[in-house]
């Protein structure tokens, strides 16, 4: 019975070891694996990574990571415009099955998913908001983007016509996605104070998109849908890279 009772809390003992030095190791990694992500994205800020599943240990020795969440508080997408960006805030993604090499410095997600957002002054840059011809002597531009409710974008246009005051007329809009662009279209075109003008170049001032290229690690949008203070973005990809 006492050498029972010695190999009982020799086990304990060495389970409890066993336990910290597996933390302390995820902790690193996760650590590194920020860093990497760091670099190979071009980030301002550390990113958040968290290496979920236990023991880490022996997910590490089969070469392939069960679950890694990542989250990057900002991130600059590019818009396909030289020179210009789109702010991504609060990106997650979940990526699935990470496979990596024999030395560390690569890293591969068989799949991900993940959420952000994009607030409406960033979405507002698509848009036009200079004064643009829209016929008839009249100009048109937008001048804001918010909340519509029911999942649609209210598009608040400016409309200057010739020896009249402008008025600012609203109109809920539709926000999907296209490819890697965010669209913005009106389900129906605003009031003109009586002036009859052609729709396409009503909706050539109504509608817009936006591209956004270059997600880490080349994820993809998904689906995006109006939210109180900008749009909420889902992503997915495959063979994700979070490094190398």
């Amino acid at each position: 019975m006492r050498a029972l009772r010695i190999l009982v809390i020799v086990a304990v003992i060495l389970g409890g070891l066993f336990v910290v030095v597996d933390r302390v190791a995820v902790g690193f990694a996760e650590d590194e694996a920020a860093e990497q992500l760091k670099t190979s994205e071009g980030l301002a800020t550390t990113p958040d990574v968290s290496i979920k599943g236990f023991p880490f240990l022996t997910q590490v020795a089969s070469g392939e990571l069960d679950d890694v969440e990542v989250g990057i508080e900002n991130y600059e997408a590019s818009t396909g415009r030289s020179g210009e960006s789109i702010r991504i805030a609060d990106l997650k993604a979940n990526m699935r099955g990470v496979a990596f090499s024999s030395d560390y410095s690569s890293a591969t997600a068989a799949s991900a998913t993940g959420s952000a957002s994009i607030a409406y002054d960033e979405l507002l840059k698509a848009a036009k908001s200079e004064p643009t011809d829209v016929g008839l002597g009249i100009t048109a531009r937008v001048v804001g983007l918010s909340d519509g409710g029911k999942g649609k974008i209210k598009v608040a246009v400016e409309i200057d016509p010739p020896a009249l005051d402008p008025q600012t007329v609203s109109v809920l809009s539709t926000v999907s996605v296209k490819g890697d662009k965010v669209e913005v279209q009106a389900d129906s075109l605003p009031s003109t104070g009586g002036f009859d003008l052609a729709e396409n170049a009503v909706r050539s001032i109504t509608d817009f998109q936006q591209a956004i290229d270059d997600l880490p690690g080349g994820i993809k949008l998904d689906k995006v849908e109006a939210a109180p203070n900008g749009v909420e973005i889902t992503v997915k990809g495959s063979n994700v890279k979070l490094a190398g």
